[in-house]
């Protein structure tokens, strides 16, 4: 009978709102944000490590495994012999990267590890570049060379080799200027890294 509630293939009143809250004894938990999982940021280290036969592949092997891409690695003795200075430039997570810089101290042979990426610094890198050229374009990739404070260091007849200094958005800018010509060959050395003011990271390890 149409009057007859229990006839009707709709299910009414709190007896449906309790079949749609049950919820089985096996499920998962709600997933929560766990760190290391957040936006890649560029980021600058600096190690500070004895002069051995491989320190290197050490500290190249732990950002390796922690799958961490080394944009560059700028490696140079420092004022003592025996001890060499690292300029490290990876991109990733905060947390992951702050991990890895706890790893990093570890290692024997490293004396000091310091991420300068929120520090006040001068960075530079260098790059040599060579251009294809002409006698038409040689005079304007000698002007765009002096006019990004870089200079020519080789003149052949079909090429140029300039040498651009500063920061790595001024090295690109001068490479994506000299790029419409035509790229030949080119090389660059990555960032070196100082924090600005008296503090010293060198100093630190001879306290």
């Amino acid at each position: 009978m149409s009057g007859d509630p229990t006839s009707s293939g709709a299910v009414n009143g709190p007896a449906a709102a309790t079949s749609t809250a049950v919820v089985p004894a096996h499920a998962a938990p709600p997933s929560r944000a766990l760190p290391g999982t957040g936006q890649a940021h560029r980021h600058v280290l600096v190690a500070i490590v004895l002069n051995k036969p491989g320190v290197l592949n050490r500290v190249a092997s732990l950002m390796r495994a922690r799958n961490f891409n080394i944009e560059s690695l700028a490696v140079s003795h420092t004022d003592r012999e025996d001890i060499s200075r690292m300029t490290i430039t990876v991109r990733g997570d905060d947390v992951a990267v702050e991990q890895a810089t706890k790893q990093l101290y570890r290692l024997i042979d490293v004396l000091k590890v310091q991420d300068v990426t929120a520090e006040s610094t001068v960075q530079h890198e260098l790059a040599l570049i060579k251009v294809r050229a002409t006698d038409r374009n040689r005079m304007e990739i000698v002007k765009i060379a002096e006019l990004y404070k870089g200079r020519v260091v080789d003149l052949a007849t079909d090429a140029v080799i300039v040498e651009a200094t500063g920061t790595e958005a001024e090295v690109d800018a001068v490479v994506g200027l000299l790029r419409s010509f035509g790229i030949k060959e080119l090389v660059r050395t990555g960032a070196v890294v100082m924090v600005r003011g008296s503090q010293s990271i060198e100093e630190a390890i001879k306290k």
